[in-house]
C-alpha cells in the first residue's frame, strides 16, 4: 500500500456520523462532554475541596482529559499490571492491502483511511501470521493504547471460563452472588444472563450531556468508590431481560460478579487465563477506580496493538491456542450468536457486538474513540484498528473498511 501520510494524536475528531444507531454503543465519555463542565462545577465547589466531596479525582487530573489524547488516558488513574508472563512473537507472513477501500460512497486508499480517522495502530492478522502492521509516528508495537469498551468483550471471556468451571451460571442473579445489593424489588431479577446481554434494564444512563456530567456512566467512569457507586444506583428502567439497551453499568456489574465468584481480582484472572495463555508479549495494566481498588470492568485495560490481536485470535481459533483450551468452544458460540434482543439496533451477545452487513458471521470488541478487535471467521481474519477519533464516529462505515480488507486476498 502507499505510505501512510503523518498521523496526529489530536483530540476527537468534529463533524461524528451514525450510520445505523443512536449513541449508545461502546459508549464511555467525550473529553468536552466530561471535562468541561466538570471543570466548571469543581471551579464552583471548590476546587479540590469539591473534588474530594464528589469522590473523583482531583483538578490536576480533571484538567488533564482537557488536552490528553484519549489512547494515553489510563495513565491518569491508578491502575494494576497485567505481566505477559509467556511471551509469544505472532508469526509474520508480509502481505499487500488493497489500493482502496469504500468510504462515505467512494474510494480512498488505505493511507488516506487511517488518516482520516486518526489511527494509531493498525494491524492485520490472516491464518494467526501478521500480514500487515502500521503505527502513527510516536507509537511502536510496544506502545501501551486504552482499550476503552473493548474491555468489556475480555471481561465475557473471562466470565465464559468461569461459567465453564461452574464457579457461574447464566442463570444465577446479581443478588445471589452479592447479596449487599438486594433491594427486594425488581432490581433483584437481575441475572448474569441480562448483565452480559445488555438487558438488565439497571438504571445508570450512558449519559455524555455536558449539562449533567455527574451523572450515568460519566460519574462511574470518574469515581473513586465502584462499590458505593452501584449501591447508590439499584432500580430499573424496564423489566430485567425484556429488552436490550447499551449499559456499562451492566459490564461493571459483571465484573464484580465474576471478581467474587472467583475470589480474584480481575487483573489476576486477565494474566493467568488469558494474557498468558495466549502469548501477550507486553504487560498491560487495568484502571481501577483507587490505588488498591477494583477494576473498572466496563473499559479501560492498556495493551499493545499486538496483544488485542491475540485475544481476536483466539477467537478467532474457537477458544485455543494451538493445542490448548483456553475459552470454552461453547463460549466462542455463545458470543458469536446474537442473543435474542438487538442493542442499538445491532446484534449483541456476551458483550461481543454483531455489525449490520456482511455475511453475519463476524463479529467485534468496540470501544470508544475508534477501537476495534474485529474478527471474520469467513477469512479467517484479525484486525485490530486503535484510533483517537469521534466518540462514535462513522463505526458502520468503519466495518466496511475492515470488510473489504478482510475479503481482499
Amino acid at each position: 500500500m502507499t505510505e501512510p501520510s503523518t498521523l496526529t494524536d489530536d483530540a476527537t475528531a468534529s463533524g461524528q456520523s451514525r450510520s445505523e444507531k443512536p449513541s449508545r454503543r461502546g459508549r464511555i465519555l467525550t473529553r468536552t462532554a466530561i471535562a468541561v463542565p466538570l471543570a466548571a462545577a469543581v471551579l464552583v465547589a471548590g476546587a479540590y475541596a469539591g473534588t474530594a466531596a464528589l469522590d473523583i479525582p482531583a483538578p490536576p487530573t480533571l484538567a488533564r482529559l482537557l488536552v490528553d489524547a484519549p489512547s494515553t488516558q489510563g495513565a491518569l488513574y491508578p491502575a494494576r499490571a497485567v505481566p505477559a508472563t509467556h511471551p509469544r512473537p505472532l508469526p509474520v507472513r508480509p502481505a499487500a492491502l488493497p489500493e482502496t477501500v469504500p468510504w462515505k460512497g467512494g474510494q480512498i486508499p488505505v493511507a488516506e483511511f487511517l488518516d482520516a480517522t486518526r489511527t494509531n495502530a493498525f494491524l492485520v492478522l490472516r491464518d494467526g501470521a501478521l500480514t500487515h502492521e502500521w503505527y502513527r509516528d510516536g507509537v511502536g508495537p510496544t506502545t501501551r493504547l486504552a482499550s476503552w469498551s473493548m474491555a468489556k468483550s475480555v471481561v465475557s471471556l473471562l466470565v465464559g471460563q468461569a461459567i465453564d468451571a461452574g464457579k457461574l451460571s447464566e442463570d444465577d442473579r446479581l443478588v445471589d452472588v452479592l447479596p449487599e445489593l438486594a433491594t427486594g424489588g425488581e432490581y433483584d431479577a437481575i441475572t448474569v444472563r441480562n448483565l452480559l446481554d445488555m438487558t438488565s434494564g439497571a438504571d445508570v444512563s450512558e449519559n455524555y450531556n455536558p449539562y449533567y456530567p455527574l451523572t450515568g456512566t460519566a460519574r462511574m467512569y470518574l469515581t473513586r468508590d465502584l462499590d458505593a457507586f452501584v449501591r447508590d444506583h439499584r432500580s430499573v428502567q424496564f423489566p430485567p431481560g425484556s429488552r436490550g439497551d447499551y449499559r456499562s453499568v451492566d459490564t461493571q456489574l459483571l465484573g464484580q460478579v465474576l471478581a467474587r465468584a472467583e475470589g480474584r481480582p480481575l487483573t489476576d484472572l486477565l494474566a493467568a487465563d488469558l494474557w498468558g495463555p495466549v502469548g501477550a508479549e507486553d504487560d498491560a495494566t487495568w484502571n481501577l477506580d483507587r490505588d488498591g481498588g477494583q477494576e473498572k470492568a466496563f473499559c479501560c485495560i492498556n495493551a499493545t496493538a499486538r496483544d488485542f490481536a491475540k485475544i481476536g485470535q483466539l477467537v478467532l481459533d474457537g477458544g485455543r491456542v494451538g493445542d490448548t483450551r483456553v475459552v470454552p468452544p461453547a463460549w466462542i458460540s455463545r458470543i458469536s450468536n446474537p442473543a435474542p434482543h438487538p442493542v442499538d439496533k445491532w446484534g449483541y451477545s456476551a458483550q461481543w457486538w454483531h455489525p449490520t452487513g456482511g455475511d453475519g458471521s463476524d463479529l467485534s470488541a468496540i470501544g470508544v474513540y475508534g477501537q476495534y478487535t474485529y474478527v471474520d471467521p469467513t477469512t479467517r481474519t484479525v484486525i485490530v484498528k486503535l484510533s483517537d477519533y469521534g466518540t462514535e464516529q462513522d463505526e458502520q462505515e468503519t466495518f466496511g473498511v475492515l470488510r473489504a480488507i478482510a475479503v481482499a486476498r
